[in-house]
């Protein structure tokens, strides 16, 4: 054989075996190589993607906060009003019912004070009659008599 016949037989050799791979080998890899390509460009897509939407999701987490920090701020500040409310209203009971035991007491006293005098109105008289009735049954002189009213006087 001659050079030339052998290098043209490997030449279309090489052909077919180029047309071959193109045919067969060559449009999987490439099919395999862009759906490799989409799938990256895909998962970049989605990281940026999850990247903003984290940003977004850290930026409503911090306003979620500020916002319950501030409802609990406002939950403090109304419950320190409310007690604020309730002491002052317990003060003012509190003064109210003083006021009242205390009128209550005076009117317990004030009504202890007539019946005392009422009891020594009674007795005053018992121990004036005792004593007129003294003078009646005794005859005495004026002396006698202003000691005896002393004396009733004294143990009055």
């Amino acid at each position: 054989m001659n050079l030339n016949a052998s290098m043209l037989g490997q030449a279309i050799s090489f052909v077919i075996f180029v047309w071959l791979c193109m045919k067969y080998v060559w449009p999987p890899l490439t099919a395999m190589l862009d759906e490799r390509e989409k799938m990256i460009s895909d998962g970049l897509r989605h990281s940026e993607n999850a990247a903003k939407e984290l940003d977004i999701a850290k930026a409503n987490a911090a306003d979620l906060v500020n916002e319950a920090k501030r409802n609990v701020s406002e939950l403090i500040e109304q419950g320190n009003k409310r007690r604020n409310e309730i002491i002052t209203q317990a003060q003012q009971d509190a003064e109210k019912e003083k006021a009242r035991i205390l009128e209550q007491g005076r009117a317990e006293l004030e009504g202890e004070r007539q019946k005392i005098r009422q009891e020594l109105q009674a007795q005053m008289a018992d121990a004036v009659i005792e004593s007129a009735q003294k003078l009646i049954n005794k005859n005495l002189d004026s002396d006698a008599n202003r000691a005896l009213v002393d004396q009733l006087i004294k143990e009055i």
